[in-house]
């Protein structure tokens, strides 16, 4: 039902991580130790030559906490279960929605009440690209 379809290589970038875990409040003073070294490429990629990414246009999945401009980490290895989030094309139209299999009838949900729910019916040419596995977003600074 399902046909996946791509890769890049990165170097290596390994930043401190910090042992303790950040509350979004007053700061913890034991914030000076570091635990280990994290690698990002290790943190956000399962099987590097499966994976991919790509960068956000449009609002339709805000509710599942992806942005415009947001970059999404996609492995076209694995096959998409049900409620993953999927890049797939659509007749030839690629988009990025969950995946929902509805009585064996598979389903594009968008994450945002303004846009519809696309049904998958044999008629339609469509094909998963892969599955996303991380959301990577640059905050924007204020002012400047």
């Amino acid at each position: 039902m399902f046909r996946i379809k791509s890769s890049a290589h990165a170097p290596a970038v390994s930043l401190p991580l910090f042992a303790d875990h950040i509350p979004a409040g007053f700061p913890s003073p034991a914030a000076d130790f570091t635990e280990e070294e994290l690698d990002f490429n290790e943190l956000l990629i399962r099987r590097r030559c499966a994976t991919y990414c790509l960068r956000v246009s449009g609002d339709s999945m805000q509710g599942a906490g992806i942005l415009p401009g947001d970059i999404l980490v996609v492995d076209r290895s694995m096959y998409p279960l049900d409620n993953d989030i999927v890049v797939a094309s659509l007749d030839g139209e690629f988009t990025v929605k969950r995946l929902i299999t509805s009585g064996g009838q598979p389903v594009l949900r968008p994450e945002n009440p303004a846009y519809r729910e696309i049904i998958i019916t044999d008629d339609r040419d469509f094909l998963v690209f892969g599955v996303v596995t991380a959301v990577v977003r640059t905050m924007k600074r204020r002012g400047g």
